[in-house]
């Protein structure tokens, strides 16, 4: 039957017991909207249920039921391959341990293949005898491998599948689509009983998927086939895809306009302050006189660099600010469709200062106000984390001290989200001080180059420097040893040195697994313990260059003696 039509793709499937009393195979299929704001994905699976076990038809409807359901419970920003894993992982302890405690579903288990198409990429996840084929042009080419082995008298033993092992080994590939690829999800009652040139010559027909499916079910029962018969066809019709400029295709279509000044009104808000501005866009303070509130609006600079450039960042802000739910990250407010008439971000307008303004206010930050400050960051940073997005440009002007204590992670322009690239980008942006050294190497971004600019902010907010040397925070930073926190502020205890060092390790694999690591090392520190350097600080520590150059003096006049009395 017809599975599913869709503007991107068309699915069609047929299932028959065959020879057998019941059916235990199960299919099933989802396909995400098209509008910019649903959910993209597009997902098939078939189950085949374990012969001569219990519960076969049980094991396999709940294990396609619960990938399908289970991955639209999943941001659709977290990467395919974990999501699926977490997910059947799950379904298969689950089966797993019902096999073992309920006779009536006594050694239950089923074979899975599942395809998910997102983006340009068709991620395969798999396990057991089911197949999957794929048909580009006129060739086809069988996808999977059967978890099968011969054995006495030439019969075939299953050695992985759902619910036969507590722990699920699963088989993950995945392949760039083209339009017109057709793809072929089938039980072992067909690929069984048919040739792989039989399967093909039925596919290269191009009859709808639902026409496609029954004539290999025929075929197979034709062919004598002692099982259960079940096949689905998908065919691209054209490129789904989630890149951002296709997410954000509105935003795209928006002009740039000259930026301005303050005092204008934009679509219903008054620029009142500006806030901040930087090279590439300028923030202003506002008051939305539709809604009544004050927000922030974030317009970019359209002379500096491609406007392409300026469209998938504000893309990317947009779409990735008003799907974050977390404290710690700021907001993006969505407007009513039709308000918006040029490329522009709108924000709350956040109550507080920027850590880099008071970073250059005296007192220097204190242990406790500055491992707070850490412990916050680096839990916005996590969340941003959970949902498979790396935020690329965290430091000290991107983050809101709020008055009431909290705090924010701004400026989600040069975001990652990897789950929706069909590759990974050319150019890396971001704030060459806080950039870990494997960016400068083609590194697109990950969590620890976040771990790294998290712990550059943090040595430049306890000691006013970087810890490589470069001052200015554009250069291209020196890549030896790291300075001694301790040594810029002997106040401070050798534990916080040794957190914030290993943050910045030059070496990915010696810094912290993950953010939420390097918080609980910060909330952890003994901070009522006297630090190792709160001694008084020596004259010399107090007045080193004073020192130097009391004593290049004092060598000048010696030298000018001894020639004196020459």
């Amino acid at each position: 039957m017809e599975g599913a039509v869709d503007p991107r793709v068309r699915i069609g499937f047929a299932s028959e017991a065959g020879p057998r009393s019941h059916n235990e195979d199960f299919v099933g299929a989802v396909v995400g909207g098209t509008a910019p704001d649903e959910r993209r994905d597009v997902v098939v699976a078939i189950a085949d249920g374990i012969g001569g076990a219990k519960g076969g038809r049980v094991a396999a409807e709940t294990a396609v039921r619960g990938l399908l359901e289970g991955l639209w419970d999943v941001p659709e920003t977290v990467e395919v391959r974990g999501a699926a894993a977490r997910i059947l992982n799950a379904l298969n302890r689950w089966l797993h341990a019902q096999g073992q405690q309920d006779p009536a579903l006594e050694g239950m288990g089923c074979t899975f293949t599942a395809l998910i198409l997102r983006g340009r990429i068709a991620h395969l996840v798999h396990v057991g005898d089911t197949r999957a084929y794929r048909l580009s042009g006129d060739r086809l080419t069988h996808l999977t491998s059967d978890h099968v082995r011969e054995a006495t008298g030439g019969a075939r033993l299953l050695y992985r599948a759902m619910g036969v092992e507590a722990e699920l080994r699963l088989d993950y590939a995945a392949h760039p689509i083209a339009p017109h690829d057709r793809f072929l999800l089938c039980s072992d009652g067909v690929h069984g009983f048919l040739t792989d040139t039989a399967i093909a010559d039925i596919l290269r027909t191009r009859a709808a998927p639902a026409e496609a499916s029954r004539r290999l079910v025929e075929a197979a029962l034709a062919a004598d086939s002692a099982d259960n018969c079940t096949a689905l066809v998908l065919d691209v019709v054209g490129l789904p895809t989630a890149r951002s400029a296709d997410i954000g295709g509105a935003i795209m279509k928006l002009p740039l306009i000259a930026t301005p000044r303050g005092g204008e009104t934009i679509d219903g808000f008054a620029l009142k302050t500006l806030l901040s501005e930087g090279p590439h866009s300028r923030l202003f303070g506002a008051i939305d006189e539709v809604e009544g509130e004050e927000a922030a609006l974030k317009f970019p600079k359209p002379q500096v660099g491609e406007v392409a450039g300026h469209h998938a960042a504000f893309v990317r802000e947009a779409w990735v600010g008003a799907r974050m739910r977390s404290p710690w990250v700021g907001r993006v407010i969505e407007l009513s469709p039709g308000r918006q008439t040029c490329l522009y971000t709108v924000m709350p307008l956040y109550q507080g200062e920027r850590l880099q303004t008071r970073l250059a206010r005296r007192p220097a930050v204190t242990l406790e106000e500055g491992r707070t400050i850490a412990v916050k960051l680096a839990h916005a940073a996590a969340a941003l984390h959970r949902v498979g997005v790396i935020h690329r440009d965290i430091k000290p002007d991107n983050v809101i001290l709020e008055a009431a204590g909290s705090l924010k992670l701004l400026d989600l322009g040069s975001v990652r989200i990897p789950a929706l690239e069909d590759a990974p980008p050319t150019e890396i942006p971001g704030t060459a001080a806080y950039m870990a050294p494997e960016m400068f190497a083609g590194e697109p971004g990950d969590a620890a180059t976040d771990i790294f600019a998290l712990g550059v902010t943090m040595f430049v907010a306890f000691t006013g420097e970087f810890p490589y040397g470069n001052l200015d925070a554009i250069s291209r930073r020196r890549l030896d040893r790291a300075k001694e926190l301790t040594d810029l502020r002997p106040d401070l205890p050798a534990w916080l040195g040794a957190v914030v060092g290993r943050a910045i390790a030059a070496d990915p694999s010696d810094r912290f697994d993950s953010v939420l690591e390097f918080a609980e090392e910060m909330e952890s520190g003994p901070a009522a313990t006297a630090p190792p350097n709160s001694r008084s600080p020596t004259l010399y520590e107090r007045h080193r260059l004073r020192f130097w150059q009391v004593f290049a003096a004092l060598l000048a006049l010696s030298l000018l003696a001894s020639l004196w009395r020459r």
